[in-house]
């Protein structure tokens, strides 16, 4: 029996045909045509939802070149399921954390995910990107659920995301999700943290040589105190701070400055495992010497005097022992010295740990790629296990980067795509203008994501004249050799962000206080919003879809820079041998735009496909006369390209 038959026949088994409180879902995961909720059993729901999928013929999965090279190809919807599938099923105006009366959940669940899969299909989605779905950690926790990147144990499944009206076990209903994704024709990409774990980790009891250990004692520092008898980052004296920038800035990293006597003093050895226990929620070890120790939270790697104050839910693992490195700093969590990133000195149980995470949910379930958060922090030497464990098992399997470069150090490393700078851009249009130009002048070595937001950042919606310009940036997204990426939300026009990790400006911050947000506390979308951007992210998507292999192109030859007689106009095109589609953006939001813009083809007609519904026709010249409204794109298609191209390989 497959998972999803098993699925189902729980669904039949348990079935209640009346609820003690009604069941709504939104429209939209219904049949993609309504917003309104809509009162549903949801065991026949959900039940016949199953089904459906099952009687589909399965679609093929996007492919590439091997090696995890679909990547380039994909277009991604960037799911966080406890958050994107959240609901007020009861309709009573408060989104529940504990499952109801009839054991439903209004927070994500990942049968509610399955149920999601051919809503995302409709919008032309081949790949999903889930953000981390382990088992979350308790000890310092924010919020009301907890960080889902302070991971308790990387190799379970977050029991919160089950249904407790199926009996199920979580692992099932994951299995169901991979199994539905795949014959739906979705590839199933995982995020993994492998960098830190929970302060409450699993492992810390069975292994406290893999954690740092700090005195019991010693208290937290406060935001904004500086108490250096606190434990927090470590403060370094100007001039060892300032050499430590020089010499990692030099790739220098023999005899790096290591910080302040004091605050090593902090830091003891592990405690054997039989003196470790969970007190109050925490776990604390004792010594032989009867000194009472307990594992440290983590703060940011770099730089040094990175303002963040800890991060009190999780806390780094001890990826290799030497006496000497004793504690957590910059040159020992990131930029390694030299004399402890020796092979020697690797904690090899814990590294075997780790390679054997993805392997393990590769064996279970059959999913197709990870993203690495904080992989800029893991040695080399583990990252090339674990790519080469993971690619034993699938050679076609994909690996990408938590990495804001676009550089060939990622290719190096494995992977095959990173988080890249293109969402910083898109909305600085000086910024867009020369990431375009780059692309013209040489071939990113690999691909990036082209969206306009993701969980750490502000929402598009939020930018001035937003309307105008999430419609500016999904045109923009779709004809770069990225991989055009939907951050859930981003098509119901969301305002809150998920997190507040980049670009937040102090008022933005204050607005949005840690415990609000979604990344750490319930919440849901507004699913039943009257308008959406559903049929525009179908539309771009379809367009990607379409001439995939011409914008997938990361060759400069396909990428060419117009220009106009007007500042605010953007023309970039993209060509091949079979065609060209001409790109004629305004990047001003608030006003309307006019120009005669110049691009590099000749001999055209410009048949519309976005923006417009008439053709422009010129043998004459290479320009034309555009009239564009507030952040209005155009996007044409030289219909004489193939013309001349057939003409050319059969001369009269």
């Amino acid at each position: 029996m497959s998972a999803i038959e098993e699925i189902i026949a729980a669904l039949h088994r348990y079935r209640r045909r009346k609820l003690t409180v009604p069941y709504y879902l939104p429209g939209l995961w219904i049949d993609a045509q309504s917003t309104a909720a809509q009162a549903v059993n949801p065991y026949a729901f959900y039940a016949g939802r199953l089904k459906a999928i099952l009687r589909e013929d399965p679609v093929p999965l996007v492919q590439g070149a091997g090696g995890g090279d679909w990547s380039r190809h994909a277009r991604v919807y960037n799911l966080f399921p406890r958050v994107t599938t959240a609901f007020d099923h009861d309709q009573d105006g408060v989104l529940s954390i504990e499952p109801g009366a009839d054991g439903w959940r209004e927070t994500g669940s990942l049968l509610k995910c399955i149920a999601l899969l051919p809503y995302l299909r409709s919008m032309e989605i081949n790949t999903v990107h889930l953000l981390p779905v382990n088992a979350v950690g308790r000890d310092g926790r924010k919020g009301t659920l907890g960080s889902p990147y302070a991971v308790r144990d990387p190799y379970r499944i977050d029991e919160n995301l089950d249904e407790p009206a199926l009996g199920l076990d979580v692992d099932v209903l994951f299995a169901g999700f991979v199994e539905a994704a795949h014959r739906l024709g979705i590839r199933v990409v995982m995020e993994f943290v492998p960098r830190t774990g929970a302060k409450d980790s699993a492992w810390i009891a069975q292994h406290p040589e893999w954690f740092y250990w700090i005195r019991a004692e010693i208290p937290d520092r406060q935001a904004g105190v500086p108490d250096m008898a606190a434990f927090g980052a470590p403060a370094f004296p100007f001039d060892e701070l300032q050499r430590a920038k020089d010499k990692v800035m030099r790739q220098d990293f023999t005899a790096l400055p290591a910080p302040p006597k004091a605050y090593r003093a902090m830091f003891t050895a592990p405690p054997p495992p039989d003196r470790v226990f969970l007190e109050h929620g925490r776990w604390i070890g004792v010594l032989p010497d009867g000194t009472r120790v307990r594992v440290p939270g983590a703060f940011s790697d770099w730089p040094p005097d990175d303002p963040q104050p800890p991060w009190s839910d999780v806390t780094y693992l001890r990826l290799y022992d030497h006496p000497d490195f004793n504690y957590v700093a910059y040159n020992t969590i990131r930029m390694y010295d030299r004399r402890l990133a020796r092979p020697e000195n690797a904690v090899a149980d814990l590294w075997n740990a780790i390679v054997g995470i993805i392997p393990s949910y590769q064996e279970r379930f059959g999913i197709d790629g990870v993203m690495i958060d904080m992989g800029h922090a893991l040695p080399s030497a583990l990252k090339q296990r674990m790519v080469a464990a993971a690619r034993q098992i699938n050679p076609d399997f994909a690996f990408w980067d938590e990495n804001f470069a676009i550089d060939a150090q990622s290719v190096a490393e494995g992977y095959n795509a990173v988080v890249g700078y293109f969402l910083f851009d898109l909305h600085q249009p000086d910024r867009l203008r020369e990431f375009l130009r780059r692309l013209t002048r040489e071939q990113v070595p690999v691909p990036f994501f082209a969206t306009p937001e993701n969980h750490n950042t502000p929402r598009a919606y939020t930018r001035p004249y937003p309307l105008e310009f999430v419609h500016y940036a999904l045109a923009m997204s779709v004809v770069v050799p990225g991989i055009p990426t939907i951050h859930s939300g981003f098509e119901l026009m969301e305002t809150k962000p998920i997190n507040t990790g980049l670009n937040f400006t102090p008022e933005m911050l204050r607005a949005h206080p840690t415990e609000s947000l979604p990344l750490f506390s319930e919440w849901a979308y507004n699913w039943t919003r009257p308008h959406n951007l559903v049929g525009s992210i179908r539309y771009a998507f379809g367009l990607r879809r379409r001439y995939d292999a011409l914008l997938s192109n990361p060759d400069p030859a396909t990428c060419a820079m117009g220009y106009g007689d007007n500042p605010n106009l953007i023309v970039f095109v993209r060509r091949d041998h079979e065609r060209a589609l001409v790109v004629v953006a305004s990047s001003s939001m608030g006003t309307v735009e006019s120009g005669r813009v110049h691009v590099p083809i000749a001999d055209y007609t410009l048949t519309p496909l976005w923006g417009t519904d008439g053709s422009l026709r010129s043998t004459e010249t290479l320009s034309f006369d555009v009239r564009l409204d507030n952040g209005h794109v155009l996007i044409v298609e030289d219909g004489n390209t193939l013309a001349r191209a057939s003409n050319r390989r059969n001369p009269a």
